[in-house]
């Protein structure tokens, strides 16, 4: 992913908001990099133009593509995005059926995903029967079954507790080390963003811009316990703060005064 002075600038009632500005930005394949930032910076904006939801306004977004066959980019969004009507195994199954796979191949590959993601026993359940965890499981599991060249995740656990964060980082990271996806993955929680990301982008206070982009030296496989407990990782989470929290203040402070 290659993006030079990227710029997004909406109009509404006569007025002009710029939400992103001359982002200056380079992906590698099979790089997994983190974003954080103030609320409002444009990240989720950011994530839209890349899955082809929104347009830029200004600036070059260059997307090379390794298999045309198979889809470019696939998004987990924030909130709960599954079919309520479909099964847990229909649900991950949906993009494999739009692209003509027949029935016994789909159920195959979802099955794959669902024993990976701890559903492989949920399968022909209803989303309503499901905790949220289990349902934002089910909608990790089908961006990975639809084998996009590029996956993008906005906030994907940002509305679940503590213990089903943990557990859902962990096999984030497991699905994604067997894959080697390139991905850009959204979030508040700086823990998360060392946890799973090569590099860690820090966005500025709207306009969004690009304040920082921070290595995370840890070596892979992760394990998210002893991880945390390394003093490398405390070291990384105070550089990371200490790049946000002026952003966080600034937009604290931009809020007041509307």
């Amino acid at each position: 992913i290659l993006l030079e002075k990227l710029t997004k600038v909406f109009h509404a009632r006569q007025k002009k908001v710029v939400a992103l500005e001359n982002i200056d930005l380079s992906v590698k394949e099979g790089e997994f990099l983190c974003i954080v930032g103030p609320s409002g910076c444009g990240k989720t904006t950011l994530l839209r133009i890349l899955a082809g939801l929104e347009k830029q306004t200004r600036g070059k977004v260059i997307m090379r593509s390794k298999n045309p066959e198979k889809p470019l980019t696939s998004m987990v969004f924030q909130g709960d995005s599954i079919f309520p009507w479909m099964t847990v195994v229909e649900n991950v199954a949906y993009s494999l059926r739009i692209r003509g796979f027949p029935s016994d191949k789909r159920r195959e590959i979802a099955g794959q995903y669902l024993r990976l993601m701890g559903l492989d026993g949920f399968a022909n359940a209803f989303p309503h029967q499901l905790s949220g965890g289990m349902k934002q499981r089910i909608n990790v599991a089908r961006a990975f079954v639809s084998d996009p060249e590029i996956l993008l995740m906005d906030e994907p656990f940002g509305a679940l507790d503590e213990q089903n964060r943990l557990i859902l980082q962990q096999e984030l990271l497991k699905i994604w080390e067997g894959s080697g996806k390139t991905s850009l993955f959204i979030t508040h929680s700086i823990d998360e963003a060392l946890i799973l990301g090569d590099r860690i982008m820090v966005m500025t206070a709207h306009p969004g811009k690009v304040k920082a982009i921070v290595p995370i030296d840890i070596p892979r496989p992760r394990d998210i316990m002893s991880l945390r407990s390394s003093s490398n990782f405390g070291a990384l989470f105070k550089e990371i703060w200490q790049l946000l929290q002026e952003e966080v203040l600034k937009a604290k402070s931009k809020e007041l005064k509307m």
